[in-house]
């Protein structure tokens, strides 16, 4: 297994017109009443320890008093709006726990605690800065996966639901040894799955911190789903294996589980699947997936060197000479849609 490099510092790209009316369109648009750089004017933090001590990445903020009043109250309606209709009878009911900033990688994130002070229940969600890349990787994901997904956008600001699960790295090294055989396998059709979705839509940087293992309880067994918790790398890096978890050395422990679990045509077998539920869904989601590449297909969300140098592997990969004349992230994206989606129309189980 490579280990493999990707960019340091991917750049943000700009919201731009033909992606502001498509989130329009389809109400992702919001008037919401803070601004990213307005959650950058903290006075202090602390760092956030987990329960074992160890440094989680993240520190917890501190504003002065007269920031800390807008702040909270700002925050509570963005809660609103992405949860609810906008309507703000809930606000005396709620409290602002925590605000937590993330240093760590390209998005720095805030994550906010939002608590119901009626009965205690609580619940996160993440405001980070808007980049075209994570809005397309998030409407994908809504549209591709079998999981809908919650975020609303409002000027150079994303405001993004928490997803719920267990971190990838904390299930491999705690959770996965003490797996009965049977859970292992399936945790093991899963992540053949997650790769093969991934690599469909170009979903980069799957390592194992940037998904996490979703658990439920169905009768007298535990089923585990695979859930992206990280779109920053949607089509933007050239190196083909970046977009396929399997080559990840954070990832090896799930790869040998496959290799321990299962033949090769058991894992063709659950490729063939996912492929088929992934054409499924671009037929589901017909005009939106259209409209969605047409704005990436006029967009600028890679460089030229990277377009150049994935363009050329898929094709070696394919031999469709619809990839070699792709011009751009975006139609790289779709010609490897639609060959999927072509496939599966013609009962052809050839593999991308």
């Amino acid at each position: 297994m490579n280990d493999l490099k990707i960019s340091k510092k991917k750049p943000t790209y700009p919201i731009c017109t033909k992606l502001n009316s498509y989130l329009d369109e389809y109400n992702r648009n919001t008037n919401a009443s803070i601004n990213y750089d307005d959650l950058l004017r903290f006075q202090g933090s602390v760092t956030v320890y987990d329960k074992n001590d160890k440094d989680t990445l993240w520190i917890r903020v501190y504003y002065s008093e007269f920031d800390r009043a807008e702040i909270d109250l700002s925050l509570k309606r963005v809660y609103t709006k992405l949860h609810s209709d906008g309507n703000e009878k809930t606000i005396p009911f709620l409290n602002i726990d925590a605000v937590d900033y993330c240093t760590f990688g390209n998005s720095k994130p805030f994550r906010v605690k939002v608590r119901n002070i009626l009965n205690d229940n609580y619940t996160y969600f993440y405001v980070k800065k808007a980049d075209a890349s994570r809005v397309y990787g998030l409407e994908l994901e809504h549209m591709l996966s079998p999981y809908n997904l919650n975020f609303m956008v409002y000027k150079e600001t994303l405001v993004e639901e928490h997803i719920s699960g267990i971190p990838g790295d904390e299930f491999i090294e705690n959770i996965l040894p003490e797996c009965t055989s049977s859970e292992k396998s399936q945790i093991a059709k899963e992540f053949v799955k997650f790769n093969e979705r991934c690599m469909i839509r170009l979903l980069g940087d799957m390592r194992s911190y940037n998904y996490v293992i979703v658990p439920t309880h169905d009768f007298d067994h535990v089923v585990y789903k695979i859930r992206a918790i990280d779109f920053d790398q949607q089509c933007y890096e050239g190196k083909f294996n970046v977009y396929r978890p399997q080559f990840f050395k954070e990832n090896l422990t799930m790869v040998q589980l496959v290799s321990e679990k299962f033949q090769k045509e058991s894992i063709d077998q659950y490729k063939i699947e996912e492929r088929s539920i992934v054409a499924k869904r671009m037929i589901s989601f017909n005009d939106r997936i259209e409209a969605l590449l047409n704005c990436m297909i006029n967009d600028e969300i890679s460089n030229d060197k990277n377009v150049k140098m994935l363009k050329s592997k898929i094709y070696d990969y394919t031999l469709d000479l619809k990839f070699k004349r792709s011009r751009n992230m975006g139609s790289i994206l779709k010609n490897a849609l639609y060959y999927v989606k072509r496939n599966y129309e013609n009962v052809n189980t050839k593999h991308f």
